[in-house]
Parts: structure tokens; sequence; C-alpha cells
């Protein structure tokens, strides 16, 4: 995955706000409501470089008449738009004049609400400028001068040749002066591009958005970037789809106080612009690992994956480790953390009876039984309640889970059905977590075994922007590209065969999992076609079935969960289809008056019984890929 040079052109580093073009527009309406009133007069002043390059005025027939109040404020009467011209035929005029450029507004959301609304009305499609706020860019850089931010105050405050007096042009004229007022504010603060002057209006901090010049010519594309202090040590890396929007989110957007000590700290900034996003997160994932940033949270610690273990003694048991070993009958891993790998003991232990102490029995079974015994949560094997040969079929069945999950599965699956028949919903919950982490656990560890055994893996995936090759070697990124659509296996060979590829350092450690998880989650995607492979890529079939049901099924119901979550807490409404309408809605206005706590595990309940009504027999997700042997 070597670096590239790439040379990026000039307009790719933003619009000089000298050479934008920015049309800014004023209405007047019979009311507030876009949906229902209309509008009356439409106002716009075409201007770049300081300098008019046009002006449009003219009434709209709003097609009923205008309330009383709306004319003792504007003056505008049903007399004066008798003969003006319908809506339908202003908008093809006013869409004419506004072209491509930016569109500026004093409180915009108001006027951008009314001319959406007219553009839909008219069959105009639909209307999306790159819009300029200067109500909300003067809260910006005037918050501490004025008393507020109306536009009759900015524009006294800076001294427009034009006041604002309730009309449409006269507005718009007026709005022009403020909106060249603030961009000579903004220009202090080093706002010199159409993307400054935007970012400058979610900035939260001058100090942060002043050293905005660190990342001003970072590229338009996905790649890994990295914050550097005074000596040059690395504080923070990540990555991103667009380099550049996102590198300027951290000067003055981000509220959180850690990304404003990362700003204060960060004497440069520099990036890798990658030919795919997999390339970017895997370079990320490795460079937190090379040099564990102290701003960075996330992956700083591959040590952290554990294994589940079958200890090999007597009487063996379930236990958590770092690493396999000589003491371990079979060992299923590495899981990401040990709250997973409990997770998945926790599913073992109540699908099979194996003692859950930790002292090592003698095979005399001459130990005192514990407490577990009296509340029938353990055989005993300790005193001999339950004898050597009934506990070692135990613990074949326990090795058989792992080369077929279909017993476990089904076990877990009944014990979680007859809770929810029973009531139970919160222990059918656990049970069913459960469930869902043991799915998981064995699906990820025949994924990454069978791709652990490959030498290597081409695959390519069309998508709106080309075609994106992926190379794997034993399970690890070696090298991306992107080629045009449509590009034959041929030409991805071609592109292969003069690729600078890393090469194979042997079978995978603890330290790759995270790194072979985000290739495996890139496989699974569907659309992708296997070019060429070098030797076999198989999976084990047995309890294919039951795993891919199971996981597919965890996907669905974590999806529905998170959006529950989501609506419940007011982060995002989520439009949901007709036919569940009718079963959410009483649910819901039951919820009303509860808290958040209690409707969240309300809608768990209702999710867990969905699922639990849901079940049938359990089918096979076909494969994104075609594996080929």
């Amino acid at each position: 995955m070597a670096a590239t040079a790439t040379q990026f052109g000039f307009e790719e580093l933003g619009t000089a706000l000298f050479d934008t073009t920015f049309v800014v527009l004023d209405l007047e309406t019979t009311g507030l409501q876009p949906g229902h009133d209309r509008i009356t007069e439409v106002g716009a002043v075409k201007v770049r470089g300081g300098e008019v390059l046009g002006e449009l005025r003219t009434f709209v027939h709003p097609q009923r008449p205008i309330p009383p109040a709306i004319t003792a404020v504007t003056g505008i009467t049903d007399a004066m738009v008798r003969d003006a011209p319908p809506i339908g035929s202003v908008v093809p005029i006013l869409r004419e004049f506004l072209g491509s450029a930016v569109f500026v507004a004093h409180n915009a959301t108001f006027d951008l609400s009314f001319l959406r609304a007219a553009w839909e009305a008219t069959g105009h499609g639909t209307f999306d400028p790159v819009v300029v706020d200067t109500a909300r860019l003067g809260r910006r850089l005037l918050r501490d001068e004025v008393r507020n931010c109306r536009l009759d105050t900015l524009a006294r405050h800076l001294r427009a040749r034009t006041l604002p007096e309730h009309r449409a042009l006269t507005d718009a004229r007026a709005t022009v002066d403020v909106l060249h007022g603030l961009i000579e504010r903004a220009g202090a603060l080093g706002a010199t591009t159409l993307e400054d002057l935007r970012d400058l209006c979610r900035s939260t901090s001058d100090k942060a958005f002043r050293r905005i010049d660190l990342v001003r010519e970072a590229p338009a594309t996905c790649g890994v970037y990295r914050f550097l202090d005074a000596r040059s040590e690395v504080l923070y890396v990540g990555k991103a789809t667009d380099l550049r929007s996102r590198l300027r989110t951290y000067f003055g957007q981000d509220r959180r106080r850690r990304m404003a000590d990362l700003v204060r700290e960060t004497e440069r900034v520099t990036w890798t612009p990658t030919a795919t996003l997999l390339e970017a997160e895997v370079r990320e994932l490795r460079e937190i690992h090379a040099h564990r940033p102290r701003y960075n949270r996330r992956s700083t610690r591959p040590e952290a994956a554990v294994h589940v273990a079958l200890t090999r003694e007597a009487f063996p048991r379930l236990s958590v480790v770092r690493t396999p070993g000589p003491s371990h009958l079979r060992t299923l891993g590495p899981l990401p953390s040990r709250a997973a790998a409990q997770q998945l003991v926790d599913a073992l232990h109540d699908a099979f009876p194996l003692r859950t102490c930790s002292p090592r029995l003698r095979r005399a079974q001459d130990h005192p039984a514990c407490v577990l015994k009296e509340l029938g949560r353990c055989g005993a094997p300790c005193d001999g309640t339950q004898s050597a040969d009934d506990y070692a079929r135990v613990v074949a069945a326990v090795e058989t889970a792992w080369e077929d999950p279909t017993d476990l599965l089904g076990r877990l699956r009944a014990r979680m059905l007859r809770f929810g028949r029973d009531g139970r919903f919160e222990r059918a919950g656990e049970v069913r977590a459960r469930l869902h982490a043991a799915a998981r656990a064995v699906h990820t560890a025949r994924a990454r075994a069978a791709l652990a055994t490959v030498d290597e893996l081409v695959v390519a995936r069309e998508d709106r922007d080309g075609c994106e090759v992926v190379v794997v070697r034993r399970g690890r990124l070696a090298g991306t590209g992107r080629l045009s659509r449509r590009s034959s296996d041929a030409e991805v060979l071609a592109w292969h065969a003069q690729a600078a590829l890393e090469p194979c350092a042997g079978p995978p450690g603890r330290d790759d999992a995270e790194e072979m998880a985000l290739v495996l989650a890139w496989l699974d995607r569907a659309g992708g076609r296997v070019v060429a492979v070098t030797g076999d890529w198989v999976l084990p079939t047995a309890g294919g079935a039951a795993l891919s049901s199971a996981v597919e099924e965890a996907r669905r119901l974590g999806r529905q969960l998170r959006r529950d979550r989501q609506v419940l807490s007011g982060a995002k409404v989520v439009r949901r289809a007709d036919h569940r309408a009718a079963h959410t809605e009483a649910p819901a206005r039951a919820a009303e008056g509860t808290s958040p706590a209690v409707r969240r595990q309300a809608s768990e309940n209702q999710r867990l019984q969905a699922s639990v009504g849901s079940v049938g027999t359990p089918g096979s997700r076909p494969s994104q890929l075609t594996r080929t042997r």
C-alpha cells in the first residue's frame, strides 16, 4: 500500500470569496407556514467581487387574500398583486436567475422553505443550493457587539447604504451590504474562501478557527490523517471518506473538550490519500497500533483481545485467556474484549452443564460440593454426583459445538422461547444476546480461519466511482486500487501484476484480529467478485444453516433496536412502514407518559416478543461472494 503523490488543482482548495457569485434573496409572504401560506413578492440581487451584476423583483399572485396583519407590516395589498404572475410563472425565471450561485438570505431557513415548497408545487424538482445565512454569520461574528441579529439591527451596525423596510428588493439590497460587512469581519479570522465562510458559521472557537490553515490544502478524497505536536509525536490518527471536510471540523466545530486540547497542542497535520476507504481504515488501525496516540481511545490496546479456552485437565472448564497454550484442549478467538468472551462463556454454560468453579479437580472426585450443587446449577463432578463419563460426554458436546454449533444454538433458542412464553422477557433478552454472541463468535472464527490459510486473494467490486480492487494475503490487506467501471478480470490482473503490494509476513497474530475483521466486513458486502485466489478458501458446512440464520437475525434485530433507541431518545426520526404503523401506534401512545428508561425497556421487550414470534426454521443466508476452492 505504497503512498502515491497526487497533484490537486487550485479549484479543489475552495473558491475565493472575491470570485464567488452570490444571489441575495428576500421574500414577502402571506404568513409563516410554507405548506399553507404563499409568496407575494420576490426580490433578489446578484453580486460578485463587491459589484452588483443584476437585480430581480416581481410581485406574485398568492391565489388567496392577503391578511390585514401582513398588509400592515409589508404594505402589500390585494390590489397590488391582482395582475401579478402566479408562482408557476415566476419559478422558471427565478431558477434561471439563481443558476449555480451561492444562495444568501437573512434567516435563510424561512426563505428556503418557501422556495422548496414552490419548486415542488410547480414540478421543478428539488432546490438544494449552497447556502450562506447572514443571520447565523452575524450571530457568530457580532454576538458581543449588537443586542440582536435582526436585519435592521445588523444593517445599522454595519452602516449599510440601504436599510430594510419589509419589501423584498429593498431588504435584499440591505442584506447585500450586511453580507459584505460580515465578509470583511470574517477575513480578520482568516476566512478567505467560501468554504472558510461556511465553516466559520459552524465554528464555536475563534482561536481554533484561526489554525484552519493547517489543513487548507487537504484533498477531498479518502485517506488517513495524523495530528503531530512540536516534537513530531503523533497525537491522534484518524481516517475519513473526505479528508478535507473531516479535518476542517476539528477547528472549532467539534465541541468535545479533548478535541479542543488536541488542536491546541497540534503543530502540524499530515495526511495520506488512499485508493479506497478500506485501505484508509487499515492504515489507521496499523498506525494506532504502532504509535499508541494519547488522544485515540479505540484500538490502542490490541493485546486486549482474548480467547475462550476449554482447559486440559481431569474435569475441563471454560476459561478466558490471552494466548492459547498446551494447557488448553480447544480455544475460540480472538474475541475483541473480555466482555464479549464472557458472553460466549455464559452462552456455553446456559446450553451445557459444565462446571463453573475454578479449582482444579482430582480424578478421585473427593472434593466437597459447593453451593452451586444445592442451587441445581452444577452436576457436581467434584464429589462424584456426576460421573467422570457423564462429564466427559458434556465436554465432548462443547468441543463439537466449536465445529458444528447447531446443537448449541438450538439449546439457546429453546431456552429463549421458554422464557418468552413465560413472560420473563428480561431473562429471554439475556439469552438472546448470548445466542447472538455465540453465533457471531463462531461465525467470525470460521471466516478468519478460512481467510488466514489463503496465500493471496484478489477481489473486485463495482461502485459509483469505479471498480475497487482489494488484494488480501493471509487475512491481511496487501494493497488496494481503483480502476474504471466495468473493468474486466484481465484488466484487474494487469493492475495486480504491476501494483506495489506488501509481502506476506506469515500467519496472522493476535494483533491482526481487528484488521482481519475490517477485511472480512468488506468481503461480506454485496457485489464483490473473486478475480484470483491462491490456495483454498473454504468455509466449514457443518451447522452453516443455523449459524447463518442466527447471525442474520442478530444483524436485523440490532439495527431495529438501534433505530428504536434513536427514536425514543429523540436523536433521530425513522419513518416506519405503513403495515407496521397500526402495531406501533398504541404502544407509542402508552409510552408517552413514562420515563426514557422505561420506554427503552418496553421497546426492547416488544422487539423480543417479535423475534420470539417470528422464529421459524433456520435458513441459510446466501453468501455475498463466490467461494473458490
